[in-house]
This record gives C-alpha cells, sequence and structure tokens, in this order.
C-alpha cells in the first residue's frame, strides 16, 4: 500500500462517514462497505478500552458516558502514531485544555498528566537508588558538595490544583476532601507499582533543583531561598523511602 494510500484507510478508520478505501472489495468486485464497517468498529472500541485502561480517575471523574464521548472525539482528532499502546493518549492533557463541555473541571487536563506519568513511571528502567546509610556516613562537607540524579522511574507534577488529593479522592473510599490549593505531586516507584507523592512545602524546588544538576547544598540553598521554612527532613524521608535519589556519575567522553 503507498503512503497515499494508508493514509487514506487510516482517516477512513476514524470517519464513521466515509466510504471504502479504494481497492478493498468482495470477491464479487463490490466495495466491502459492511467488512469495512466492522473492521473500524473494532479499531474504535479498541482504541476507547485503551483511553478507559490509561485514564481511569478522569474516567471517574467524567462518568461513563462523558468519558466514552470525550475518547470519541479525542481519538478521531488524535490517532495512534505508534503501535505500543502505552504511548497512546499522551496528547489527552492538551485536549482537555480545549475541549469546551468539561471547561468547569479545570483540574482535569492535570490529572490526565498524573495518570500519564504513573504509566511512564512503571515502563522507566530500574536504578540502584541513594541508600539512607550514605547520607548518615557522609561528612556534612562532603555531601553538601555531592550531586544525585533523579531515579528513570520519577515524574513530577506542579498544579495550581490540590491534583494529589482530588486523585486519592477517586482511588480510595476514605481519601480526603479535596481543599483549595495548588498542589505538587512526585511520581515515584518504589518497588513494582508507581504511585504519587503529596511533596511538602519547597520540596518540588529541592527535587527540580536536583534534576537540574545542583549540588545537595546549592540546591537545598535554592529551596530555603524560597521557602524559609523548609523542612529537609521530611522531603529527604520521603526521597529516600521512595527511592527517588540515585547516586551522580559522570559521563565519560
Amino acid at each position: 500500500m503507498s503512503n497515499v494510500g494508508q493514509l487514506e484507510f487510516s482517516e477512513a478508520i476514524l470517519d464513521p462517514t466515509s466510504e471504502v478505501p479504494m481497492g478493498l472489495s468482495n470477491p464479487d468486485g463490490r466495495p466491502a462497505q459492511k467488512r469495512f464497517d466492522v473492521y473500524r468498529n473494532n479499531v474504535i472500541l479498541s482504541l476507547l478500552d485503551a483511553m478507559a485502561t490509561g485514564f481511569p480517575v478522569v474516567k471517574k471523574l467524567l462518568g461513563d458516558d462523558f468519558f466514552r464521548a470525550m475518547t470519541l472525539e479525542f481519538v478521531r482528532a488524535n490517532p495512534p502514531s505508534s503501535p505500543l499502546m502505552m504511548h497512546f493518549g499522551t496528547a489527552l492533557p492538551n485536549f482537555l485544555e480545549g475541549f469546551e463541555p468539561a471547561q468547569k473541571l479545570g483540574f482535569l487536563p492535570d490529572i490526565a498528566r498524573i495518570e500519564i506519568a504513573m504509566r511512564e513511571s512503571y515502563h522507566a528502567a530500574d536504578a540502584e537508588p541513594v541508600s539512607g546509610d550514605l547520607l548518615q556516613t557522609t561528612p556534612p562537607d562532603q555531601l553538601m558538595e555531592m550531586q544525585f540524579k533523579l531515579a528513570p522511574s520519577v515524574r513530577m507534577l506542579r498544579s495550581r490544583w490540590p491534583i494529589y488529593s482530588i486523585w486519592l479522592a477517586n482511588q480510595e473510599p476514605a481519601g480526603p476532601t479535596p481543599e483549595p490549593g495548588g498542589q505538587a505531586v512526585l511520581i515515584t516507584r518504589p518497588e513494582f507499582d508507581p504511585w504519587p507523592n503529596l511533596l511538602p512545602a519547597g520540596a518540588a524546588t529541592l527535587v527540580m533543583a536536583i534534576e537540574n544538576g545542583a549540588t545537595f547544598g546549592n540546591a537545598i540553598e535554592q529551596t530555603t531561598e524560597k521557602v524559609p521554612h523548609f523542612d529537609l527532613s521530611q522531603t529527604l524521608a520521603l526521597l529516600l523511602q521512595a527511592k527517588a535519589l540515585c547516586p551522580f556519575k559522570k559521563e565519560t567522553p
């Protein structure tokens, strides 16, 4: 099939009003409309199922019927660009930002970003984490000059919405009632499954400084300049427990 033919076929698959692409015919030579309609329906259903699997909290927030109608528009406007379904749906947050019927739920794009980040974290490579013993046994002056990096499975999201509380309230029956205000979330994968962690005040600044290559001492300085009452012990305990920090190794030329 030529590139033009592939494009025509792809567009026809996602357009319910499109006729059978040229060259698809029954044994009698007539266009294979019924067979193509069945195939097209199966493709659409598989994409809708993939979206429901990948965005369970978004689905719960919208309700089954609304979610299905929304994702039907989404998949027609954003066909898969990869045969790997783990990558499908990454354009959903931007789509939701411009999707008029969902504008009252301004936090929805960031909830979708959490679910994408958790999927990415799940498929990320393993890495050896920094041990608590290293931090406890290293002399303070040396520790301040050390660099660390984030584990490949770590993802961080900052939002003007209480996205952690909203996500948790829709995952656990006894989850806290979301209160107004922004939240920062750190996705980590200490064992097999990723999980979002609510970051305390200032922690996101520390994490970003570490990610950008600052020494441990400089990262702390950058954070305390912005948040004077930053609780380093609380944040460090979270990062170590979540196995979010790895030793920094300079790349050899």
